[in-house]
């Protein structure tokens, strides 16, 4: 899936600042992030939403615009200019950094033209029952594109390509209504929440159309030609017919000649139906590890009283481990979000330990997390609220490294205490060592562990505890941490802890 002891970062958060400057930030800083191990970007949609130039790119409007066209008010997105884009793609690979774009197929927003079309209604919550009778609406459903004149692409998307609308304008005081187009009906192998989860917002696409399917293609072809990404991010999958993406992926790799990394987003905290999904489109792909991220959640919420020897209970980490994508927090769960989820600061250290220098899945860093975040918003409350998100990037810096050059070989877990847990590297021929990585949620806490490695002197990298430990003839040694916090042990050799 990964080269070994890949690293993605999701570079951006969502209240980065709408000044264009977020693809000349990738340019400056890739160098950077390749010297300190991150090994992948995953940038954020790069065409332009209905917000124009403020977007953060999720109600897409145009797929073809990657901030060349003025159109919604502005020619770059929020993030740039189709110009500048590129050129952070090229500066990324150029220092061995993978590229992964951030791919939004299920919806469109902010049509051009208002259609009148036939559809029954469902209450928002209700997708198994109609709500009333077929009758007409009045939506927009017409995306001309007129600002791109037909470059790129000479298809326009009317109402035969969607399935279903969540606003009438002959009826604009119905709320929480979804409409049904006539003719259609919902996806099908999709989320069932709600009866069938199909539709999300905007303009839902009809995958069961042939012109929608050979049109995601064609742009999927023309993405790749003219970005030449290593893969893509997959927004919002439970709501596309699971059945789609094969034949989508399969098109696409045949026309690159090579295979793409694809991991998609289907938020839901249940490993079942998780793996259920990875089955269903033939192990494809991999998924961000959800209920992973819950537990980090739940564990920083309950501090001491959470028991640490469940905390990777549950997760697509433990069960898949090669099509898991793990992660602490992202642009979704991060404060004042929809899917608000936080992992609070004390236990961020402990959750980028347990996703960077374990073995199973695929880690993916969050910028907010890496380099801090400041702004201010309307929480869910209805009130305004200033947030300031913590910068952890001294300790994840160290775990980075660690993670290249200790965290290879044989993995042994010591998970038998509730506060105190920890796991071993016994480390290869040419990493040699081994690692030992001990946390604790509650009191100091201290462990016997094997490392492999006998009569060997092993230092905190993280500076948290300054005394040594060295094991003995048998490869043992106490190992320890202070309380809530993580310890990270490596050879007194290792140039890290020089």
């Amino acid at each position: 899936m990964t080269e070994l002891n890949g690293v993605m970062m999701q570079f951006f958060h969502w209240y980065v600042p709408a000044d264009g400057s977020l693809w000349q930030q990738v340019n400056r800083q890739a160098a950077e992030l390749a010297q300190a191990g991150v090994t992948a970007l995953w940038l954020p949609p790069a065409y332009k939403g209905i917000g124009g130039g403020v977007d953060v790119g999720y109600g897409v409007y145009d797929l073809y615009d990657l901030g060349e066209f003025d159109q919604k008010g502005s020619l770059r997105t929020k993030y740039g200019t189709k110009d500048e884009y590129l050129t952070a793609v090229g500066a990324a690979q150029r220092v061995g950094l993978q590229v992964y774009a951030d791919a939004v197929l299920n919806h469109r927003m902010g049509g051009d033209r208002a259609e009148l079309c036939r559809a029954t209604p469902y209450r928002r919550h209700d997708r198994s029952h109609p709500a009333g009778e077929l009758r007409e609406i009045l939506a927009y459903t017409g995306f001309d594109c007129s600002g791109r004149k037909g470059v790129h692409s000479s298809f326009v998307w009317s109402w035969p390509h969607f399935d279903a609308v969540d606003y009438d304008h002959l009826c604009p005081d119905e709320r929480d209504t979804v409409y049904l187009i006539e003719g259609k009906r919902f996806d099908d192998a999709v989320s069932v929440e709600f009866g069938n989860f199909a539709y999300l917002m905007g303009c839902d696409l009809d995958c069961q159309h042939p012109e929608v399917r050979e049109e995601l293609i064609r742009w999927g072809r023309w993405y790749f030609d003219t970005t030449r990404v290593d893969g893509f991010r997959l927004d919002a999958i439970k709501h596309i017919a699971a059945w789609f993406f094969p034949e989508w992926l399969d098109a696409l790799e045949h026309h690159a000649g090579r295979d793409l990394f694809v991991v998609g987003e289907y938020w839901v905290n249940d490993l079942v139906t998780l793996l259920g999904y990875i089955d269903a489109v033939g192990g494809r792909m991999a998924v961000f590890d959800v209920p992973l991220h819950y537990n980090f959640h739940r564990a920083s919420r309950a501090g001491a009283t959470f028991d640490m020897r469940r905390i990777l209970e549950g997760s697509v980490s433990q069960a898949r481990p090669g099509h898991a994508v793990t992660f602490v927090e992202n642009h979704d769960s991060q404060p004042l979000q929809a899917l608000e989820s936080v992992v609070e600061a004390w236990f961020k250290p402990l959750a980028y330990a347990l996703i960077l220098l374990r073995r199973e899945g695929y880690p993916c860093l969050f910028y907010a997390d890496y380099y801090g975040a400041e702004y201010t918003d309307t929480g869910q409350d209805g009130n305004r609220h200033h947030i300031v998100m913590s910068s952890h990037r001294r300790l994840i810096d160290l775990f980075l490294v660690a993670r290249r050059d200790y965290a290879h070989g044989d993995q042994t877990d010591y998970f038998e205490h509730p506060s105190t847990v920890g796991w071993t590297r016994r480390g290869s021929d040419e990493n040699t060592g081994g690692m030992a990585v001990l946390m604790s949620n509650g009191n100091d806490g201290y462990k016997w562990m094997a490392t492999g490695w006998p009569d060997t002197i092993y230092v905190d990298c993280t500076g948290h505890l300054l005394e040594k430990v060295t094991t003995n003839s048998d490869g043992w040694g106490e190992f320890r941490c202070k309380g809530s916090s993580v310890s990270v042990w490596l050879p007194e050799c290792s140039a890290m802890v020089q």
